[in-house]
């Protein structure tokens, strides 16, 4: 069977706003490596966006999956609990920053945990609006896409959007917007759009994902902290892309000096499998009466063993320490090619969240057909990268942390080669 084949029938069977970036249909993985149905191998540098952490069919994980489905797959929790589900909201409870008493509910999609926590906000401030920032990607749901700070593609032809939904600039010096900027722009917003006492939540990405890989500044962390305190506001860190080690600590919340009142992750939680969580202070997270949170799949089994088994993965193998390593080396190597390429305008990011940014030549405008030229150039040598960045110009780099030294060195030859190619056509 061909790639060809079987694009051929995704055309005609499946909704064209289901988007791919590539036409690899995948036949087998393990760790850091796919191999397609025509039996090419391929160097995974997306994770499934952040999701395989620990590795495609990491074997401690996959014991933990095989276990549980041998004594049952599905009950509901809601209906017939399970005791697994209550050690994970344990381990949650104690891992996720915050000096204060924690609960956790389970769910199934990151975009559904994003959707909880502002249920659970609203129903604690009894407040309606949320504020969000520009760039940030919050998932595709209607509040998901309301707050989300990109209207291509996911707003544009959906329709009025969810009321009570503002946005600020999220601080890049590199478009030239400062922490100074990002503040002074919710103080304007309380001067003249909304009163702050109408505000149940401000919800932020630590490091945001799709918008560009740009991490918040310690700064205005501290701002967000200050003033959710000052006017009663729960602030909401969405860790669904940097959570589970990706930043060279277990949730990029560790790396500042303040801790948000709700987290939400999905992602690298269950190693593959479709399980999401929201975890918060006590007081909030029971604002919801019994019946308010919940669903169908929330927490299912398979997920919960799996998500145990990623947790020990990472302790056992210290994937924060891996990712650090490892993305100080694609730095450094990124350095080292960007001293030639002047399109090379910024490489940044935490542990192994690291992005490209491409301008033109004379730096003076984004350049988003050479990011895609790279990932394009890259895929036909065996490499899967991804771009993001509201121009699209940007390249992000979400290999598994526990990607082996042979294949990471083969893995930063073709992005060297990739580049080089992509600059000269």
């Amino acid at each position: 069977m061909l790639n060809a084949q079987i694009a051929e029938r995704r055309n005609t069977s499946i909704a064209q706003g289901v988007g791919m970036q590539t036409q690899v249909y995948v036949d087998r993985a393990a760790n850091s490596e796919v191999w397609d149905v025509e039996g090419k191998r391929y160097i995974d540098f997306a994770a499934g966006i952040a999701v395989v952490n620990t590795g495609h069919c990491h074997p401690k994980v996959m014991e933990a999956v095989q276990k549980q489905a041998a004594n049952f797959t599905h009950t509901c929790h809601q209906v017939l609990p399970y005791e697994n589900y209550i050690r994970l909201a344990e381990r949650l409870n104690e891992k996720v920053p915050g000096d204060f008493t924690k609960k956790t509910v389970f769910v199934t999609t990151g975009a559904e945990a994003v959707e909880n926590a502002v249920k659970i906000a609203r129903a604690a401030t009894g407040r309606p609006a949320v504020i969000a920032f520009g760039g940030g990607f919050h998932g595709r749901t209607f509040m998901g896409m309301s707050l989300t700070g990109k209207v291509q593609p996911y707003k544009a032809g959906f329709g009025a959007m969810m009321p009570d939904t503002y946005h600020v600039p999220f601080p890049v010096e590199l478009h030239g917007t400062s922490t100074e900027d990002s503040l002074g722009a919710l103080t304007k917003l309380f001067k003249a759009d909304l009163d702050p006492g109408r505000v149940a939540a401000i919800i932020i990405e630590p490091v945001q994902g799709e918008g560009g890989f740009y991490p918040a500044p310690s700064e205005l962390m501290r701002g967000l902290r200050a003033l959710c305190d000052e006017h009663g506001i729960v602030l909401i860190a969405d860790e669904v892309q940097t959570g589970f080690a990706r930043t060279g600590n277990l949730f990029a919340m560790d790396a500042y000096d303040v801790a948000a009142d709700i987290t939400t992750m999905a992602k690298g939680l269950a190693g593959g499998l479709p399980l999401a969580a929201v975890t918060g202070r006590a007081d909030l997270m029971d604002a919801a009466q019994p019946g308010g949170l919940g669903g169908t799949y929330g927490g299912n089994p398979l997920g919960i063993a799996a998500a145990h088994a990623v947790l020990d993965v990472i302790e056992e193998e210290d994937l924060c320490a891996r990712a650090n390593e490892l993305g100080s080396r694609l730095k450094q190597r990124l350095e080292s090619i960007r001293a030639r390429t002047p399109e090379i305008v910024d490489i940044r990011g935490p542990g192994f969240m690291i992005a490209a940014e491409f301008n033109t030549t004379d730096g003076s405008a984004p350049n988003p057909e050479m990011a895609n030229a790279v990932r394009a150039e890259a895929l036909k040598r065996g490499l899967i990268l991804l771009t993001c960045g509201v121009y699209g110009n940007v390249i992000r780099f979400l290999a598994p942390l526990t990607v082996q030294e042979a294949v990471f060195a083969e893995a930063m030859d073709i992005l060297e080669a990739s580049i080089d190619a992509a600059k000269g056509a």
